[in-house]
């Protein structure tokens, strides 16, 4: 039979859990944090410490992206499903977190936990002991944070408070990195576009083709190549320059 507790955690909770140790480690992920720019080093920065102040075989961190929960970073690796795995809210013991905003601990027998759902990528799911605690920044939900242990486990009171605490403090920072890497992500796709209309314009001039057929072109030279559409359009922006100085 699964031992299972929700938790409701508030400033209340989480005041109890300021001994020198635990303040001086969440200052440490507080620096940490400040100099990490990307969202996956954010992230990474996240697993890292929860790793190393709670015993666990496995961490992972999901992110809020519209209306699903999409795997960002873990501790085990995990290249074919981190920023691929995705679930909606109310999905799983995740997405119940999720949803309800609120940590569950699992001690033994997650995987028979009425919320729970089996994904075949990870092996994590069949492991036993679960905690599970949500990312906010201004009251509004930004991840989760997972861990888990493949055997049965009592998370502590100042585990829970520690991750609990966690979440709230680095909410805002997992917030920030994000949209900056939206931000980011929207001038790439600007400046792809921007030197694929370019080059299109060249090749239609220099071939006296169809804006469909340039396309074309450099999308199959992206293919072959193997570079992405904007290094092949630079590539023909590029010779174009140079073909226009001699």
């Amino acid at each position: 039979m699964s031992q299972v507790s929700v938790i409701r955690v508030g400033a209340s909770q989480t005041a109890g859990f300021s001994e020198e140790l635990d303040v001086a480690l969440l200052n440490r992920i507080t620096n940490r944090l400040a100099a990490a720019v990307s969202l996956h080093e954010v992230l990474n920065d996240v697993v890292e410490f929860v790793t190393a102040v709670v015993k666990c075989d496995s961490c992972m961190v999901y992110v809020l992206e519209y209306d699903e929960l999409v795997l960002r970073s873990s501790k085990n690796p995990h290249p074919e499903v981190v920023d691929r795995l995705k679930m909606k809210l109310g999905q799983g013991i995740t997405g119940w977190v999720a949803e309800h905003r609120e940590p569950v601990v699992v001690s033994q027998g997650a995987c028979h936990d009425p919320r729970f759902k089996l994904f075949n990528e990870l092996p994590e799911d069949r492991f036993e002991a679960f905690l599970s605690v949500p990312l906010v920044s201004g009251g509004r939900l930004v991840g989760v944070i997972n861990i888990q242990n493949r055997a049965q486990h009592i998370y502590s009171a100042r585990d829970i408070g520690l991750i609990a605490t966690v979440g709230f403090l680095v909410g805002a920072e997992v917030e920030r990195a994000r949209l900056e890497t939206e931000n980011s992500n929207l001038s790439d796709k600007l400046e792809t576009r921007k030197s694929v209309e370019k080059a299109k314009g060249f090749l239609q001039r220099e071939l006296s083709i169809s804006e469909e057929d340039a396309y074309g072109i450099l999308r199959r030279e992206s293919q072959h190549r193997r570079k992405s559409m904007r290094e092949v359009s630079e590539a023909i922006i590029l010779s174009e320059e140079l073909k226009r100085k001699h």
